[in-house]
């Protein structure tokens, strides 16, 4: 069997990405999350932490040597300037690894899902011959967002703004599943989806 396709998976902010990831793996399907990808090329010792630390000064990082990722959060949804310069160092670097994560060994799906945030602002929607999208409705986003990160509304309100907007990530969809329904209807949606996608990437 060749490579598998390579489809994304995006979403704005609380649109519940991970968890419709893991319904996918559930069946079997290989995936990468570019989120736990940023976290491992920042990690203590690697050249893009010291180039941040470098940059944004020794208090960005914990006393532990990790980075302080709420307080560069802060920084950067304040400061456009800083988010570019962050984007520029961190985006080239963690798309190497995402390539390289999806080409799993031994694997017999015809496909493999790259989840990402930011599938469709930078060049990993490259990575992808088609993209799902996660959808809810921003008021859904704002709420499910605070009270799992402890951010409060101006914040998260800050992140959507520097997001994608909804209409439009919408309108680059191949595929949308609606997350603002009971678990067991959004589950029914993967489900469908997965064997559509069986039978179009073994075409």
């Amino acid at each position: 069997m060749g490579k598998p396709a390579v489809i994304g998976l995006t979403g704005g902010i609380g649109s519940g990405k991970s968890t419709v990831a893991k319904m996918f793996g559930a069946l079997g399907v290989h995936w990468v999350d570019a989120d736990i990808v940023a976290r491992e090329v920042v990690e203590p010792g690697s050249p893009a932490l010291a180039r941040i630390a470098e940059h944004f000064g020794d208090h960005i990082l914990q006393p532990d040597g990790n980075l302080d990722r709420a307080a560069l959060r802060t920084i950067v949804f304040r400061d456009a300037n800083e988010r570019e310069w962050l984007e520029a160092l961190l985006h080239p670097t963690i798309r190497d690894e995402l390539a390289r994560q999806l080409q799993p060994d031994h694997y017999d799906l015809p496909y493999v899902l790259l989840v990402s945030p930011l599938l469709l602002e930078t060049d990993q929607h490259t990575l992808a011959t088609s993209a799902i999208v996660v959808d809810v409705p921003v008021e859904t986003q704002i709420d499910r967002t605070m009270s799992r990160d402890d951010n409060d509304r101006e914040q998260v309100e800050r992140i959507i703004a520097a997001q994608m907007p909804r209409e439009h990530r919408l309108s680059r969809a191949d595929y949308v599943i609606r997350n603002d329904q009971p678990l067991a209807e959004v589950e029914k949606q993967v489900q469908e989806l997965h064997k559509q996608l069986l039978d179009s990437c073994r075409g």
